[in-house]
């Protein structure tokens, strides 16, 4: 009887996937009740609906109806413009099909068809992150009517907004459909990202060294962003530093024309803006900078990504002791230095009033079940997954052949206010 039930049921899959194989998305979205919202919000824009309509071998994650309706209570939405809706569209397409039986706990940084440089500046556009969470669960019904607890599919946009798979593997004739519960929030940059994460301290230091408008504009970069106990530990020696001293140590902490999320995070050494080196060390799932541990990883900016680190490194102390996963305290990385208020250091920046728990959230083991990486340079095959669906097909993390950290400019945040940091945004 099992047996014969299986042996149904799985034929009624395969003849619903053939059925779907051979519909257009117009025809999906119109007969799945889940999403129309989405085809209403499309009616509006019959142009964005064409080329949507018209795109080939993609993947969409489309909000359900209840995300569309919470995106269009956001303040602000009613002046919303057809490019920004064009815009959070293309964030939500992946170029590839993309099965989620293709998608692992091993996070994949997917391109998106968001290459926009209005709001983004990741080389084969700015991405999304894709994994499977025992954290979140989904309930499936079975054939005798129980329910069974599966790893969800979670989604991972900007600001670390999650969306959840709520019904995956839509199939129709150009590509694959899955169900999201949350609008994505398009990456915003550097300097607003830092305040939606309480990195006041960083604000400040970028401010006082003149960087903000330089990083902002940046492509294809990793900033690991010192936290504010990072850069209290050494506020002796903080408030004496010149403008060009407090660049040259910022400076430091981004990799420019390689984007290294935490999949690519390997043993090995890169080289920063500023020429000097740092040394990456990946044991037991923690991630060291040198000696700082990342304490949050994969926040995606406008031009790449952000990492957490717990100290400020220093560019003339790199060859710090090894690092131990079992060191509890931060490492000093500055001789003499010692713990001080950061007033001069944070008087240009004003306090972030509202801050997204995602972003202050803290864990040692960001690169825990991970594949064991060694060797290579960052972002470039030391190891992890490969972005699915990339236009170009590249590697782990983005390449650009710019030499100078400064690039397009990115006008990401007034669009993004609607895309999921109006609140926010609001408050900053």
């Amino acid at each position: 009887m099992y047996t014969k039930t299986f042996l149904s049921t799985a034929l009624a899959v395969a003849l619903a996937s053939a059925q779907n194989n051979s519909q257009s998305l117009n025809a999906l979205i119109t007969n799945e009740g889940e999403l129309s919202g989405l085809g209403t919000l499309l009616e509006s824009y019959p142009d964005l609906a064409d080329t949507l309509y018209s795109a080939q071998n993609i993947t969409l994650f489309a909000p359900s109806n209840a995300a569309i309706s919470a995106l269009q209570r956001s303040p602000g939405f009613e002046s919303i413009t057809e490019a920004q809706v064009g815009a959070l569209l293309n964030y939500h397409i992946v170029a590839g099909e993309v099965p989620s039986s293709a998608i692992t706990e091993t996070p994949t940084f997917a391109h998106t068809l968001l290459n926009d440089t209005a709001y983004a500046n990741v080389t084969d556009g700015q991405v999304l992150s894709v994994r499977l969470s025992d954290d979140v669960e989904t309930d499936t019904e079975t054939d005798d009517s129980e329910d069974s607890d599966t790893p969800a599919v979670v989604v991972t946009s900007g600001l670390k907004t999650e969306a959840t798979v709520v019904q995956a593997d839509l199939n129709y004739t150009n590509g694959i459909v899955h169900v999201i519960d949350t609008v994505l929030t398009i990456p915003l940059n550097v300097s607003t990202t830092a305040y939606a994460a309480n990195l006041t301290a960083l604000a400040g230091a970028l401010t006082a060294a003149n960087l903000v408008d330089t990083l902002d504009a940046a492509s294809d970069i990793t900033v690991f962003a010192p936290s504010n106990d990072a850069f209290s530990a050494i506020g002796s020696a903080a408030g004496n530093l010149s403008t060009q001293q407090l660049s040259d140590i910022l400076q430091y902490h981004v990799i420019n024309s390689t984007i290294a999320y935490s999949s690519s995070l390997g043993n090995g050494s890169v080289e920063t803006v500023g020429g000097g080196i740092l040394n990456i060390t990946v044991t037991d799932g923690v991630v060291f900078v040198n000696s700082a541990r990342v304490i949050n990883a994969d926040i995606l900016i406008s031009g790449g990504v952000m990492h957490v680190i717990d100290s400020v490194l220093n560019p003339n102390n790199s060859t710090q002791s090894e690092p131990d996963a079992d060191e509890d305290e931060p490492v000093v990385q500055f001789s003499g230095a010692s713990s001080a208020p950061l007033g001069a250091l944070t008087s240009g920046a004003p306090a972030a009033s509202t801050t997204v728990t995602a972003l202050v959230a803290t864990t040692e083991d960001v690169a825990q079940g991970y594949p064991t990486q060694t060797g290579g340079a960052i972002g470039t095959g030391a190891g992890g997954s490969e972005p699915t669906g990339s236009n170009s097909g590249g590697g782990s993390g983005s390449e650009s052949s710019s030499s100078d950290m400064a690039s397009m400019p990115t006008g990401a945040i007034g669009a993004a206010a609607l895309f999921g940091g109006a609140v926010l945004l609001a408050n900053l």
